[in-house]
């Protein structure tokens, strides 16, 4: 008797075949589906990243220098304008010296506590996280113009794209403010001067303009509360000395407050 030997089956590939079918037409879907969604999922990705944008900020404002407030906490910097930082100083009329980065703080000062309260629109942040926006007081008057006009202010054309060129040309045909003798832009006295390149730490304390010359206080030596006489004195070494700041213990930009 003859048998015959039926060869051995090879185990089919279709399973195999399947899920190789399968596993392509899936990420040929999710392709399909990042292709039309890609934009709304990045717009997603981006405003997870970036915030929504902030609630116009109102309040009464503290004079950090010339074209930077602080409302609530919040460190706000005016968009487009540019001021002379708060140890600037510039030329007069007659070639002499006078702290023109804390004259344009003192303009800024009481042109805002003339219409309170101010109430600023953000724009955008910048690199040190302030709260750049659009200014205006309680008269609708815009901050960031008025400055300018007046000359505590430059156009700053890397920001406002001449936004307030108008405003500037007026006040150098008037020769007002900064225009009235020689200075340097604010930009440029910043890179040169490195240690002047940060915002600064604190409120500015508005002090008088007889006080900024007042040569009878030194800074040296160091002194208390207990051995100051007045408040002019405080402020002055508030402001002027490395020291000073001991004499503003809860930071609000007002030194010895027993004595003002």
């Amino acid at each position: 008797m003859t048998f015959r030997l039926r060869p051995r089956r090879r185990r089919s590939a279709a399973p195999r075949r399947l899920i190789f079918v399968t596993v392509a037409a899936v990420g040929a879907l999710a392709a399909l589906t990042a292709m039309r969604h890609g934009d709304s999922l990045h717009e997603v990705n981006l405003q997870n990243v970036v915030g929504t944008t902030p609630a116009p900020i109102t309040g009464v404002a503290s004079i950090i220098d010339g074209d930077t407030i602080e409302i609530h906490g919040q460190r706000i910097r005016f968009n487009g304008i540019d001021a002379p930082e708060s140890r600037q100083y510039c030329d007069d009329a007659k070639g002499f010296e006078y702290p023109c980065g804390r004259r344009s703080a003192e303009a800024l000062d009481s042109y805002l506590a003339a219409s309170r309260p101010v109430q600023c629109t953000f724009v955008e942040w910048d690199r040190y996280h302030r709260f750049v926006g659009d200014c205006r007081r309680a008269d609708g008057a815009s901050v960031a113009a008025w400055m300018v006009e007046h000359g505590q202010a430059l156009d700053w054309p890397r920001y406002s794209h001449g936004a307030y060129a108008p405003q500037q040309a007026t006040a150098e045909a008037a020769k007002v403010g900064l225009w009235v003798g020689k200075f340097e832009a604010p930009w440029n006295w910043r890179a040169s001067h490195a240690d002047g390149a940060a915002p600064a730490s604190q409120p500015l304390g508005i002090v008088s303009r007889k006080l900024v010359g007042q040569s009878s206080y030194s800074c040296e030596p160091r002194r208390t509360c207990k051995q100051v006489s007045s408040c002019d004195e405080a402020q002055w070494y508030l402001q002027n000395c490395s020291w000073g700041g001991k004499l503003d213990r809860d930071n609000d930009g007002v030194a010895c407050e027993t004595l003002c």
